[in-house]
């Protein structure tokens, strides 16, 4: 098992997004986060495959886990050691913001 790690920017986004899912209905916040540490399992077993994320020029080094009950995707860069998570993106967020992490 490769080890999973959260960059700030991701965990950030992750309490921003489950503290605004809360406030529109109570209960949905804890629901958003069982879901995100749900994909991080998932992650830390490596026993789902992750899309290629297009970029620039074809395909980025980025890849993704698309939620389904939420309009969120998990961006991880892999390496032979670890799974780094580097946004937790909502699907209406401007394509590649997180390109700089």
């Amino acid at each position: 098992m490769r080890r999973v790690r959260i960059i700030q920017e991701a965990a950030e986004e992750a309490i921003e997004a489950a503290a605004w899912y809360e406030k529109e209905h109570p209960g949905l916040g804890i629901e958003f986060n069982h879901a995100i540490n749900a994909a991080l399992d998932l992650l830390e077993q490596d026993i789902i495959p992750l899309a290629n994320l297009p970029g620039i020029m074809g395909i980025s080094e980025a890849k993704r886990l698309v939620f389904r009950r939420f309009p969120f995707d998990i961006v991880v860069r892999e390496s032979a050691e670890e799974i780094v998570v580097i946004a937790i993106a909502h699907h209406s967020r401007q394509p590649g913001y997180w390109r700089g992490r």
